[in-house]
């Protein structure tokens, strides 16, 4: 007999949509050259990773990184009977650590560009002037290139919705919509409460951060 239960906080599901909105946001602008719109978007990217790597350390359970990064011995022990295996709470071993390279691909991108520009002091990210205009130039192309490693996880990532979707039987997506999956009756669920203080006091201090970046 199945329960429903919480696998998911609010923070990590609002976090997780709305960077799946500004990516594609990120992408549609620069591909039409609005590049106010690809600099603003890109900030606020930018933040909601930085919000990601607090929550990661101060968020309910299943939010943390001590949670879903784990060793060599247990990601290959899951990898070898993925599809046997009971639903984990929250990322499974392999999971977590594709999660963790996305998440760093995408911080190497916004990194990247807040210093790209094409060197005539045309197009620019906020911190360009920091940098000389081949140094400008030089991180635009690495945010070109990590661009392309960043949709190229992402397509791993799909890939393995689909894979526990249709081969495994498990609804990925609506647990990150809900928050919610089922399990066994009886078996151990992880507490995933989160303090409502913790959340404000962590986007105050991104955004803060970001308000800086971007010139106040």
């Amino acid at each position: 007999m199945a329960e429903t239960v919480r696998v998911w906080d609010a923070p990590v599901r609002l976090f997780h949509w709305a960077l799946v909105s500004l990516f594609f946001l990120s992408w549609w602008s620069a591909e039409n050259h609005d590049m106010e719109l690809h600099r603003t978007s890109g900030l606020v990217v930018l933040g909601l990773l930085l919000f990601r790597i607090y929550w990661g350390l101060a968020g309910s359970r299943t939010a943390r990184f001590t949670q879903f990064l784990r060793g060599p011995a247990a990601v290959l022990a899951y990898a070898r009977k993925a599809a046997d295996e009971h639903p984990t709470d929250g990322h499974n071993p392999l999971g977590g650590w594709s999660v963790a390279a996305l998440l760093a691909a995408l911080l190497g991108l916004t990194t990247a560009g807040l210093f790209a520009g094409n060197g005539d002091g045309g197009e620019a990210g906020p911190l360009a002037a920091v940098l000389s205009a081949e140094g400008a130039r030089r991180a635009a192309d690495i945010h070109g290139t990590v661009f392309n490693v960043a949709l190229f996880l992402i397509g791993l990532h799909v890939l393995a919705i689909f894979f526990y979707q249709f081969l495994v039987g498990r609804d990925l997506v609506s647990a990150m919509i809900t928050g919610n999956c089922e399990r066994q009756l009886g078996e151990a669920v992880a507490d995933v409460r989160w303090s409502p203080v913790r959340a404000p006091a962590g986007l105050a201090l991104v955004a803060s951060v970001i308000w800086a970046l971007s010139g106040g």
